[in-house]
């Protein structure tokens, strides 16, 4: 068991994917451990909307929340922002078009465009999906850097068709343009899976899948990553489920498709979840 750990001011819980499952994020922050504590940071590790059925009442939850929320970017957060500016339509399974039809969706695209696709605090690092074995914290949170400048310029529109693309998927120091902004945010928002060599796969999720190919690894089992040291938070992948070792928690655990949607406290990695069957 981790003691408490005072020497951080204040209490940081890290929340899994929410996806618009609204009703179970209240029911999690209902926890009197919430209401009794003032000098608490949620953060919360991306795909705060889309595919639950209150996309639109989550994120004005989360916007007008009196703790301090972080917020990382996920895949789900950047296909409303692509959605909104045409360079993307809605699929059957989305659940967006409340969001896209509010009378406030511009106050919604420019709060979500300005948030982080990475936050490094306190030794540790959350991202939505993960990072390259290349990248320590350092070049991590400047790569990122590159991908929320493009969203929060006047320009963001146009600047977002950049980003999209299934076709870059190894990391080398000298990519540059398009092809460099792709490979940054597929490792930031959408990596489960890696060959061993580092190059990125998006075809598998299950874990399970893997297990008698020693050429496929999670991209945190890769040789040498950088960011080893380091506790790294992250959602992404609900087969995966909550999975916590030493310098590692997948929070991601399913509340969209029934199962939970949990908390961990990272002064002390307590654990706080709502179960989720048959409530979406």
């Amino acid at each position: 068991m981790i003691e408490y750990d005072e020497t951080i001011k204040k209490e940081i819980w890290a929340i899994g994917d929410v996806q618009g499952c609204c009703d179970q994020l209240q029911e999690l922050l209902s926890h009197n451990i919430f209401s009794d504590n003032k000098n608490i940071e949620l953060w919360f590790a991306g795909d705060m909307i889309n595919r639950g059925p209150k996309s639109l009442k989550t994120i004005e939850y989360i916007m007008s929340s009196n703790k301090r929320n972080i917020c990382v970017l996920g895949n789900h957060d950047l296909h409303l922002l692509a959605t909104f500016a045409g360079l993307r339509k809605t699929s059957r399974s989305d659940t967006l078009e409340e969001i896209l039809n509010s009378p406030n969706i511009l106050d919604i695209i420019n709060w979500l465009r300005f948030r982080p696709l990475a936050h490094f605090d306190n030794g540790n690092l959350m991202v939505h999906a993960g990072v390259m074995a290349q990248w320590d914290i350092k070049k991590t949170l400047s790569l990122a850097s590159e991908i929320q400048d493009l969203l929060r310029d006047k320009n963001w529109q146009n600047n977002i068709k950049k980003i999209f693309g299934n076709t870059s998927l190894v990391w080398h120091d000298e990519l540059k343009n398009n092809k460099r902004l792709r490979t940054i945010t597929n490792a930031l928002t959408r990596i489960r899976l890696c060959t061993i060599k580092g190059k990125m796969i998006f075809s598998i999720k299950d874990p399970k899948l893997i297990e008698s190919d020693n050429n496929i690894v999670p991209w945190f089992r890769l040789p040498d990553r950088k960011t080893k040291d380091i506790t790294i938070i992250f959602g992404h992948w609900s087969s995966l489920g909550l999975f916590i070792e030493e310098n590692l928690m997948c929070l991601d655990t399913g509340c969209v498709w029934g199962k939970s949607l949990t908390a961990v406290r990272l002064n002390d990695r307590k654990i706080i979840s709502v179960n989720c069957s048959n409530k979406i």
